[in-house]
C-alpha cells in the first residue's frame, strides 16, 4: 500500500526532526511512501530543520506557506501535493505516535470495503491536563449529539483517508475537525481505531480552549447547513439497447 503522510507544522523546531525519524522508522518497510511536511508560516527554525532533514530522508518533501493560514489549509495544501491515493495525517507536535499508522493500514485492509473512505484515530487515553481532557470530551459529545457522526474523537490528528474523497469535499477553515461527518455526508464509511497519545515534549499548544469553543460553534452550524443542502445522487448510464 502506497501512502502519503501529511504533517502540518507551525513553530515546531524542537519536534520535527524526531517526528520525521519516527515516521521513517514506522514506514521504511513499505513498498513506497512519502512524507510531506507543510510549514505553515513558522517564525522559528522549523523550516531550516526541515531543509536539513531533506538531506537525510529522500522521501521527505517540504511545502511552505509564506504566512500562517491555519492547520486545515496546511493539510489541504499537503493533500493536493500528495502523489498517492491514501493519506495519513499527523499533528506536528509529536503527540500522535507514527507507529500507529501501520495499525490504521492493517485495519483498512481487514475491512475489505470499497466504501470505507476514512479511519479516524481515537485517543482513548489522553496525555493532557485534566481541563483539556474535559473540554475535549465535552466538545466531542456536543458534536456527536448534533451531527451524529458516530466518531468519539474527531480532534485526533491521526487519520487515514482517500485523497480523492477528501479533495471532493467543500473546503472551509477547521474542516479537519469535521471530516468524519462530511465523509459520511458524501456517502462514505468512517471507522474509529484506538491509537496512543503522548505528552507534548517541546513547545506549547497553538489553540486556547475558548478559541476552539467559539470557532466550534460557528463551524457546527456551518456543517449542519452543508448537510441540509447536500444531495447524494445515484447515477447510472443508459445504453441504447432495445
Amino acid at each position: 500500500m502506497k501512502i502519503s503522510v501529511v504533517v502540518p507544522v507551525h513553530n515546531e523546531t524542537d519536534n520535527v526532526e524526531t517526528l520525521i525519524s519516527e515516521i521513517h522508522q514506522s514506514l521504511h518497510a513499505q513498498d513506497d511512501y512519502e512524507m510531506i511536511f507543510v510549514d505553515d508560516g513558522s517564525t522559528d527554525d522549523t523550516l531550516l530543520k526541515l531543509k536539513q532533514a531533506m538531506q537525510t530522508y529522500p522521501g521527505l518533501r517540504v511545502l511552505q506557506h509564506l504566512k500562517s493560514c491555519g492547520q486545515s489549509r496546511a493539510i489541504h495544501s499537503g493533500v493536493i501535493a500528495a502523489k498517492f491515493d491514501w493519506i495519513a495525517t499527523l499533528d506536528g507536535d509529536g503527540q500522535n505516535d507514527p507507529s500507529d499508522i501501520p495499525q490504521l493500514m492493517t485495519a483498512l485492509n481487514t475491512q475489505n470495503s470499497e466504501n470505507l473512505w476514512m479511519l479516524a484515530g481515537f485517543r482513548h487515553q489522553r496525555n493532557d491536563t485534566g481541563w483539556r481532557r474535559f473540554s475535549s470530551k465535552f466538545a466531542n459529545s456536543i458534536r456527536q449529539a448534533i451531527l451524529h457522526d458516530n466518531t468519539p474523537d474527531t480532534g485526533c490528528g491521526l487519520k487515514l483517508f482517500r485523497r480523492d474523497k477528501f479533495l471532493a469535499l467543500p473546503y472551509f477553515d477547521h474542516i479537519h475537525r469535521f471530516l468524519p461527518a462530511l465523509i459520511q455526508m458524501a456517502g462514505g464509511e468512517v471507522i474509529s481505531v484506538k491509537v496512543s497519545h503522548r505528552a507534548r515534549s517541546h513547545g506549547q499548544s497553538k489553540y486556547g480552549t475558548l478559541d476552539r469553543l467559539q470557532a466550534g460553534i460557528v463551524d457546527i452550524l456551518g456543517v449542519i447547513w452543508l448537510k441540509k443542502r447536500y444531495s447524494l445522487a445515484i447515477v447510472s448510464e443508459v445504453n441504447s439497447g432495445h
